[in-house]
């Protein structure tokens, strides 16, 4: 499929170059947050009727995994409201760029720090804490009101987006999957970015912003470290860049030597797995282990957790790709072939949310009405009884994600060692083995 540019549409182009729309709905989100925030703290302790808990952890995960990552990639940090303040106060502005820069420390992020290695320990953290997370509103409050008030605290010290760049939970899994969907900014011209002075895309004009992703357009070729912010497309004084779409899963097959990355995608996969068992699946005792948090039971857990993750499946992986030629070539074989977890880990999540979302939906129109748990029924949805939804499509629609993944990432390593000269084989009897366990986990 060749790239269709988007933003040859004009009315595409022109609401994209405003900031008014997507101020407007980033705002409104904040509000969103901020209640979710209160919620957690003020409203009923009982999760499956507090708003923090029924909004975040159902409504907006089920948006974000089976419909904004897959299909718009990094769409949800265009308008994310957690680094929304912490600009307004960096920049000194809301809307329009100010005519003096603030006076901030606006420090350079540490190289040592400049990778996706601090957020997937972040994302560690919480999977560690999940069984108390989705289950107890004030700590979902709490986690919630830890990413605002440490992005506007970064932002205060650090350059750009610090903390979506390098910290977020989220942004993290969100930026490798976005490598997937079937949309992309990119430059037109090479020669255009080359030749041009000053380089308003990435340092700013009185157009707009530097991008506050510190990505500079005309060397991006892929979706992981751009932020869809826009910024690049309202100050290029060339019209050279553009939002286009494109094949899915077009970066897969893009070089990569970076372990943080692999490693991000074996975290992912892995949680996906352990999450099926614990939230999905009949064992008692391993339910009972990840709810019962500081327990010799949980820190059994928090052991065999983390050795999957860290080292069971990167362990086997690895072997895959033996014999082993040299250090560096292996490390270099290991980080290509990584990128097939992409699209098998991103199928995992779509197979197990769907599973998780249609079980717990009936809470949303219940939420909606009494979204403190006080006894409200403001839309007449509030004794709405719980009921799992499409249970009969839950089953073939998962087996379908699986398998669909399965070929995605057997092609996809095919693509990867036709271009390292080696044997895709034994890469792809593991995303096979993997894909088999998360089928009797979920189905």
């Amino acid at each position: 499929m060749s790239r269709i540019e988007l933003t040859g549409n004009a009315t595409l182009k022109a609401a994209l170059k405003s900031r008014a729309p997507q101020l407007a709905i980033a705002t409104a989100l904040l509000a969103g947050y901020v209640f979710a925030m209160l919620a957690g703290w003020t409203g009923t302790p009982v999760g499956s009727a507090n708003f923090s808990i029924v909004f975040v952890w159902i409504a907006w995960w089920a948006l974000l995994i089976l419909v904004a990552v897959p299909v718009l990639g990094r769409g949800w940090c265009a308008v994310c409201p957690i680094p929304l303040p912490g600009e307004w106060i960096q920049r000194g502005a809301i809307l329009a760029p100010p005519d003096k820069k603030p006076k901030w420390p606006n420090l350079r992020w540490p190289n040592a720090l400049r990778n996706i290695w601090l957020q997937s320990a972040a994302f560690l953290v919480l999977a560690l804490f999940s069984s108390v997370l989705l289950t107890t509103p004030g700590v979902t409050g709490i986690v919630l009101a830890a990413m605002l008030f440490g992005a506007i605290g970064l932002s205060m010290v650090f350059e750009r987006r610090a903390f979506c760049r390098y910290l977020c939970p989220v942004g993290g899994f969100i930026g490798l999957y976005s490598q997937a969907a079937p949309v992309e900014l990119r430059i037109k011209d090479k020669r255009q970015c080359v030749t041009c002075e000053g380089k308003p895309c990435y340092r700013g004009s009185q157009n707009g912003y530097g991008c506050p992703w510190d990505v500079f357009p005309g060397g991006l070729t892929k979706n992981t470290y751009c932020g869809l912010c826009m910024e690049c497309i309202r100050t290029c004084p060339h019209d050279n860049i553009a939002v286009n779409a494109r094949a899915c899963g077009a970066d897969l097959v893009q070089p990569s030597g970076r372990l943080d990355e692999a490693f991000k995608a074996f975290v992912m996969l892995g949680s996906a797995m352990i999450y099926a068992a614990v939230l999905l699946g009949p064992w008692g005792a391993l339910k009972n282990a990840a709810y019962r948090v500081g327990t010799p039971e949980w820190l059994v857990y928090v052991l065999v957790f983390l050795a999957i993750l860290l080292i069971a499946l990167p362990g086997l992986f690895a072997l895959s790709l033996l014999p082993v030629r040299s250090s560096r070539k292996f490390k270099a074989d290991f980080a290509a072939f990584a990128r097939v977890l992409i699209p098998l880990g991103l199928m995992f999540w779509i197979a197990f949310s769907l599973s998780f979302v249609l079980t717990n939906a009936t809470y949303i129109a219940a939420s909606l009405s009494d979204p403190l748990g006080f006894g409200w029924n403001l839309f007449g949805t509030a004794k709405m009884a719980w009921q799992p939804m499409l249970t009969s499509l839950v089953a073939p629609a998962q087996t379908l994600a699986l398998t669909g993944g399965l070929i995605w990432a057997a092609r996809t390593a095919q693509k990867i060692g036709r271009r390292i000269r080696r044997s895709p084989l034994a890469v792809a009897v593991f995303c096979l083995a993997a894909t088999l366990a998360m089928l009797w986990l979920l189905v």
